[in-house]
């Protein structure tokens, strides 16, 4: 889901409050839950996104399927409600996540593979990674068959491939010339 000025205006805002009330992890784990919850549950998803469907409706649903959430997370439902912006959810979820890391110096490294990484190749890519940057990384690792074999390292705007099928279309492109 795309992120909007508007998702991201609420996320600030939570943040903020969450900071305010010492609870700013808790909510992140709500959201985390929120946002797998939504891309993962198309029920959930289309449900929230009907415009058929009462606020009101949306809002006691919401409350009930995440009722082990933290009390910001549900004024947040609330306000939603007051709003009408339901639709919007997810985005301000995935823009808390992102705003929760960058406050406390986590970054995010996508490894594309062919395969799941098991741990002990996490762990290898970690130690690869700590020499790259000097922040704390969680790795985010996709899992494209596309690639062959290899890794595709994404942190921030910085790509490093590594990947069979990236070195095969180099080859391509050398023998073509």
């Amino acid at each position: 889901m795309a992120s909007t000025r508007a998702a991201i205006r609420y996320a600030k805002a939570i943040l903020d409050l969450a900071n305010s009330k010492g609870v700013a992890e808790i909510v992140n784990n709500d959201m985390k839950s929120i946002a797998l919850a939504i891309g993962t549950n198309i029920e959930l998803s289309t449900f929230i996104l009907n415009p058929t469907t009462k606020v009101e409706i949306k809002e006691s649903a919401l409350l009930e399927v995440f009722a082990n959430t933290n009390g910001v997370t549900k004024g947040l439902f609330h306000l939603l409600f007051e709003n009408k912006r339901f639709e919007i959810l997810e985005a301000i979820a995935l823009e808390y996540n992102k705003l929760f890391d960058q406050s406390n110096g986590i970054e995010v490294a996508k490894v594309t593979t062919a395969i799941p990484m098991d741990s002990a190749l996490e762990a290898k890519v970690l130690d690869k990674i700590a020499t790259l940057s000097d922040k704390k990384i969680t790795i985010e690792n996709i899992v494209d068959p596309a690639i062959i074999g290899g890794f595709v390292l994404r942190i921030g705007d910085q790509q490093y491939n590594a990947s069979v099928a990236n070195r095969l279309q180099v080859l391509k492109r050398e023998l073509s010339n």
